[in-house]
């Protein structure tokens, strides 16, 4: 019999430390079949929108210690659902929004840790070799951020570390807590030596690029087809990065949005925790407003929020965390009611802001997805099943409760590939999607 002895390759493997150099600086290579297990990244689509087709947005809000249960979910399914108290607050807007139960992500578990997985569905985040994956508005960037002066924008209330945010890696975006900060970048003009400063060094980034060119393609001449497909994609990454590069050139030298808002006074104190989230929220309307950005996230840190203050007619007396314990207290509950309550509130005044404010036939709500929710289902329990989930805006068929089975959720990463075909962009997989969200349609 004749033995077929396997393949094994003669060749020198090639090192995880092998870069192409340039200008003083290296440009990391991909891990090819030499290295290691291939890592790919996704050529860019060609452009999901027309440059003069109207903008569509994404708004995605955690807030990491969720609502009381039995306060949120409505009763009944389908477009007769009866509001909890928590929905009364929305339905002068109940044809702009659906509830949603008996989702999660699956496999996301872990607790306090899961909020930073609220838009990437990265599974196990309590595990010691967690690792988490890009966030639905990094993919949204990647493929349409050159089209806004902003690619994305990271919002936080309460953190300065911890945010919905991820990079392409997995490498969490800090996040910014100050919304005079944001305020400057987007409308205060720099001077004219502040703006060449800046081209000159997105200049310098577009150099490094052509001179490690040459060197590329002598690289891929030794390569096999896999590494040089892999290796393609690779490049096309770095040139989608050059073209970024020559957008971002452009647009410093573009006059920023002139707006009548007076720039945001930033709460001094962790303790005016509704009120910075106003102010958050208010920074969002005209970020979208002014076509600055077309995804923007916001984490609500209630974790390391102390005794919030102004919550009218209930003393709060405890930090929100402590309250997110309550034990079944009704007192500890009815303190929670009351923070809940705020949240609605200020949820409501969103989307009544959003809706003042005009685009041709439609409003900036019909423009703009708004998703509101939690990691948590139950912060007592550190349940991460039922998640709370309230979605509006965008485009979609709403006024609805889509029940899904407490028992054995529905994905809600489906939600996330829904958002990114509402943005223009053709893709039928996200995280641990099984496809779109359904019983959710476009309008």
């Amino acid at each position: 019999m004749k033995h077929t002895a396997p393949f094994i390759s003669t060749r020198q493997p090639l090192s995880r430390r092998h870069f192409l150099r340039g200008t003083g600086i290296a440009l990391s290579l991909p891990l090819l079949d030499t290295m290691m297990p291939a890592f790919s990244r996704a050529a860019p689509s060609n452009s999901p929108l027309a440059p003069n087709a109207k903008p569509r947005r994404m708004f995605a809000v955690c807030n990491n210690l969720g609502l009381v249960p039995r306060n949120f979910f409505p009763t009944g399914a389908g477009r007769n659902y009866a509001p909890s108290p928590y929905l009364q607050l929305l339905q002068e807007h109940r044809n702009d929004f659906t509830v949603f139960s008996g989702v999660s992500h699956p496999n996301v578990d872990g607790g306090h840790p899961a909020d930073v997985c609220f838009i990437t569905g990265a599974p196990h985040p309590g595990s010691g070799s967690f690792r988490n994956t890009i966030s639905l508005d990094q993919f949204v960037a990647e493929r349409i951020g050159i089209m806004t002066r902003f690619p994305s924008i990271t919002l936080s209330v309460n953190t300065r570390s911890r945010s919905l945010s991820c990079t392409g890696t997995g490498v969490a975006i800090p996040p910014e807590d100050k919304a005079s900060d944001v305020f400057k970048q987007l409308f205060l003009q720099g001077t004219p030596a502040e703006i060449e400063a800046q081209i000159l060094k997105l200049d310098t980034g577009r150099s490094i690029l052509d001179t490690v060119a040459g060197q590329a393609k002598d690289l891929e001449r030794d390569l096999g087809k896999n590494d040089k497909d892999r290796l393609e994609q690779y490049f096309t990454s770095v040139r989608d990065l050059e073209s970024r590069l020559q957008a971002s050139a452009g647009w410093e030298r573009k006059p920023k949005p002139v707006v009548e808002a007076k720039a945001p006074i930033d709460p001094g104190s962790p303790a005016q925790y509704m009120e910075k989230v106003k102010v958050m929220y208010d920074l969002a309307k005209l970020a979208f407003q002014t076509d600055s950005t077309r995804a923007i996230t916001l984490m609500l840190d209630s974790v390391a929020t102390p005794v919030v203050e102004g919550i009218p007619d209930v003393a709060i007396t405890e930090g929100y965390h402590n309250l997110s314990h309550h034990g079944k207290s009704e007192d500890k509950l009815g303190q929670l009611k009351a923070l809940d309550l705020g949240h609605m509130k200020l949820l409501a005044k969103l989307y009544r802001d959003f809706k003042s404010v005009s685009e041709g036939e439609d409003n900036l709500l019909d423009r703009t997805m708004v998703l509101y929710g939690s990691n948590f289902g139950d912060a007592n329990a550190h349940v991460c099943t039922n998640m709370p989930v309230v979605f509006a805006g965008g485009g979609f068929k709403h006024g609805q409760h889509l029940a899904f089975d407490t028992e054995r959720n529905y994905p809600l990463t489906n939600l996330l590939v829904s958002m990114l075909q509402r943005m223009g962009i053709e893709q039928d997989k996200f995280a641990s999607s099984t496809g779109t969200m359904r019983g959710l349609e476009m309008t």
